[in-house]
C-alpha cells in the first residue's frame, strides 16, 4: 500500500492544484493487501477528487495509513467487520462537509453529492464497489463546515498469498514492448484523466490531456503541435466527443480517433 500510494503522489498533486495541501504520512511497518492495484489507485485518486472539490478555496488534504488489529467485531453502518488484521487508510480534508441525510446515500449507485456538471460525486459507489471486492470496507464520517474522513479497511495479507497472487495472473499480462506517439487525451472527469494519462505514459505514449473540447481545440491551434491519436470521451460537458473530432478533422485529417465512454446511448 505504501509504495502504490507513494507511486501515485506526483499524479495526486496534479489533481489537487496549487491551493490544496496534500500530505501522506506512513505506518512504518505495513503488511500486503489482496487487490487489483490499477483498482485501488482509481479508488484513492476518486477520494482525492472529491476532498479537492470539497475545499474550493483551498486547504490541508491527508492521507494516512496504518496497522490495525480488531479483537472484537465491529459493527457500524448496518455491517459487521470481522475480527482481523487490517490496513487502514484514511482520506481526510477541511472541506465543506456533507449533511447526515446525503451521508446515509453516498454510496449507492448513481447518487451525487454534487450539482450536475460538477461529476465526480458519482464515483463514490465505484469506490464502494471496488473496496468491498476485495473483502475490504468503507465508511465515511463527516458533518457540514467541519470536512469528511473516509476510512478504507482492507484485511492484511501474507507475502505468501501476494506472491502466489502474481504468478497466477503473470501469464495473462500485457506485452513488455513499448508503445510510441503522442496521443491527445480529452476527458472531463479528472480521476479517469489522470488513470488513463498514466496508463499510456506507461505503455510509452507522450499524452497531452485536455479537461473540455474546447481546451483540446484551443490545443490544436498550434500548428507545431504534433498529434497521432484523439482519445476522447464521447459525452461531456459542453461539447460532446464526435463534434468536436469532427471539427478538429478538418484541419488534421490523417490523425486517428478512438472514442471512450462508459454510455454512449444514441451519441453516435
Amino acid at each position: 500500500m505504501r509504495n502504490t500510494l507513494s507511486d501515485l503522489t506526483h499524479f495526486l498533486n496534479r489533481l489537487v492544484g496549487e491551493t490544496v495541501t496534500l500530505t501522506l504520512t506512513h505506518d512504518p511497518v505495513l503488511r500486503a493487501v489482496r487487490a487489483d492495484k490499477r483498482q485501488l489507485e482509481q479508488v484513492i485518486m476518486n477520494l482525492v477528487v472529491n476532498a479537492r472539490d470539497a475545499m474550493p478555496d483551498g486547504g490541508d488534504l491527508t492521507i494516512q495509513t496504518e496497522s490495525m488489529t480488531l479483537s472484537t467485531p465491529l459493527k457500524r453502518d448496518r455491517v459487521t467487520v470481522p475480527v482481523g488484521d487490517y490496513i487502514l487508510v484514511r482520506v481526510k480534508d477541511e472541506g465543506i462537509g456533507i449533511d447526515e441525510e446525503s451521508l446515509q446515500k453516498i454510496f449507492e449507485p448513481f447518487y451525487t453529492i454534487q450539482r450536475v456538471g460538477e461529476g465526480t460525486g458519482r464515483w463514490l459507489s465505484t469506490a464502494y464497489g471496488i473496496v468491498k471486492k476485495t473483502g475490504g470496507f468503507i465508511f465515511a464520517n463527516s458533518k457540514p463546515g467541519d470536512g469528511t474522513c473516509f476510512s478504507l479497511l482492507f484485511p492484511a495479507s501474507d507475502k505468501e498469498d501476494l506472491i502466489k497472487t502474481k504468478s497466477s495472473y503473470g501469464r495473462l499480462a500485457p506485452s513488455k514492448e513499448l508503445c510510441s506517439g503522442v496521443v491527445l487525451l480529452v476527458e472531463d472527469e479528472a480521476p479517469v484523466r489522470a488513470f488513463a494519462t498514466r496508463a499510456l505514459s506507461v505503455r510509452g505514449f507522450t499524452v497531452i490531456d485536455a479537461g473540455s473540447a474546447e481546451k483540446a481545440l484551443e490545443l490544436l491551434e498550434k500548428t507545431a503541435l504534433h498529434v497521432d491519436v484523439f482519445v476522447t470521451d464521447v459525452i461531456s460537458a459542453g461539447m460532446d466527443g464526435p463534434t468536436w473530432g469532427q471539427e478538429a478533422l478538418i484541419a488534421r485529417p490523417n490523425v486517428n480517433v478512438v472514442f471512450v465512454s462508459g454510455h454512449a446511448g444514441g451519441a453516435f
